[in-house]
């Protein structure tokens, strides 16, 4: 019989945590009948394989050769068999009844693809635990624009860990482009999110901060910094493209994803330069998703006098300008000549995995 839970757990050295990862699944109460274990291991070279391998024949250990996040996803999507995966970093673990409270909420929503849920944040060096949710369960979904937007303030909730689904999610979404090595969970979290799913404000699993976490980046590491904003860029380059080519209406996709997308190409200009071309490119992206209809004269001002600039001066020197403008507050001036939009605040854009909350 096929089991209908499968639990997948994808691990990379992780020998100081998968221990309780496992036992964590192990510690849900459902029987072997009911729930698989997958453990697709990313080409570890400590000591992860022989501590796997202690919890068979209970967890199927599956060993791969190193080749990142997306492709440990494909691998396991192959290997599982349950009608609904629970996902789970081996650095993380989840709490007591987790598994239960998000099967009973896919039972009460036949309709919906997923369901997620608040979590801790358990900061390793410090030993401080933070619980992070949303204020109340919320359904989430891209049936509307408005729904989009709310769509993207629960994002942060669908973490590898919290996010739970049902097959046919992955099913549509498989297979996830390898070249994302990290933060490929976010394919995940988008298909979960064009199918409906349920986030639940009760914290239910542990996203433990360490130093080997590949997302939260000491921000004085530079080239792993730079790795960091590289891998956003390309992961939404390459959502925007997969759920275009899956049918969702570019409204909707744009909605959910160019802000973060936005706020990323940003912080790279910032930091690390680029082309003048390329602060043109993210800044008009920013605009037309910030400022519906623009006016004739707000669309003159956006184009000629703020696109010279972005065109003419070296990406840092733009956004020292643009912050001095924000603090100026000068938006208040243009919008009495021109108008359009009341500050320079176009920027609803916003990265949603700000405090390292994302894939390890």
């Amino acid at each position: 019989m096929k089991p209908l839970v499968t639990a997948l757990i994808d691990t990379h050295n992780h020998e100081r945590y998968i221990e309780q990862a496992i036992v964590s699944v192990l510690e849900q109460g459902l029987s072997a009948e009911e729930l698989e274990i997958v453990v697709v291991d990313d080409g570890s070279t400590d000591g992860t394989a022989s501590i796997v391998e202690k919890f068979a024949p209970r967890v199927k250990h599956v060993r791969k050769k190193n080749g990142g996040q997306a492709s440990a996803f494909n691998v396991g999507y192959r290997e599982s068999r349950g009608e609904i995966v629970a996902l789970l970093d081996g650095d993380d673990w989840w709490a007591k009844g987790k598994l239960k409270a998000v099967l009973e909420t896919l039972e009460a929503n036949p309709e919906l693809g997923a369901a997620s849920h608040g979590y801790f944040e358990y900061h390793e060096e410090t030993g401080e635990k933070r619980a992070r949710g949303l204020a109340g369960e919320r359904v989430v979904n891209v049936a509307t624009l408005e729904a989009v937007d709310e769509a993207r303030t629960a994002w942060p909730y669908l973490l590898m860990g919290a996010l739970t689904v049902r097959r046919k999610v992955l099913d549509w979404i498989m297979p996830i482009p390898e070249e994302l090595v990290f933060m490929a969970d976010s394919a995940i979290q988008v298909a979960a999110i064009v199918m409906g799913a349920v986030v639940l404000e009760e914290p239910l699993f542990y996203y433990r901060h360490h130093g080997a976490n590949l997302w939260a980046v000491d921000p004085e590491n530079r080239a792993k910094l730079r790795r960091r904003y590289e891998m956003a860029d390309l992961v939404y380059e390459r959502l925007t493209a997969m759920l275009l080519a899956r049918g969702i209406a570019r409204e909707s996709v744009e909605g959910l994803i160019d802000p973060s997308w936005v706020e990323i190409r940003r912080l790279m200009l910032k930091e690390f330069g680029g082309s003048p071309l390329r602060t043109f490119q993210t800044e008009m992206k920013a605009f037309h998703g910030d400022v519906k209809n623009p006016g004739a004269g707000y669309r003159m001002f956006k184009y000629v006098f703020a696109g010279a600039p972005m065109l003419m001066l070296p990406p840092q020197m733009f956004y020292r300008l643009r912050d001095w403008y924000a603090r100026a507050n000068l938006g208040r001036l243009r919008s009495r000549v021109v108008g359009g939009a009341s500050s320079c605040g176009e920027g609803r854009g916003y990265e949603h995995r700000k405090t390292g909350r994302a894939s390890k």
